[in-house]
């Protein structure tokens, strides 16, 4: 199945938490950080203006991002967790 975002919306992909620290100890399930880091999977239109045109979005599919931990809505397709937000709850896109 495919989704695709509406409007100025974003799908996005957390990577996958940390197991063990720097140090090499392993972390147990309850000890794990939501990770902020992310996956832009899809994007929207854009944000509708008042002119009636779409402003172009920030980010593009493929772009590692930063999230906020608690932002977006979470939902899971095809047994993959992702989450749909807006393009304003994204903080920085990491350059190569």
């Amino acid at each position: 199945m495919k989704l695709r975002p509406l409007g100025d919306k974003v799908l996005v992909k957390r990577s996958e938490p940390e197991t063990k620290t720097k140090s090499g100890i392993y972390l147990p399930e309850t000890a794990k950080e939501k990770p902020q880091q992310a996956t832009v999977i899809a994007v929207g239109d854009g944000k509708l203006l008042d002119n009636g045109k779409r402003s172009p979005f920030q980010v593009k599919k493929g772009d590692k991002v930063l999230i906020g931990k608690w932002g977006g809505t979470e939902l899971k397709i095809e047994g993959e967790e992702m989450l749909v937000m807006g393009e304003e709850e994204i903080l920085a896109v990491f350059e190569k």
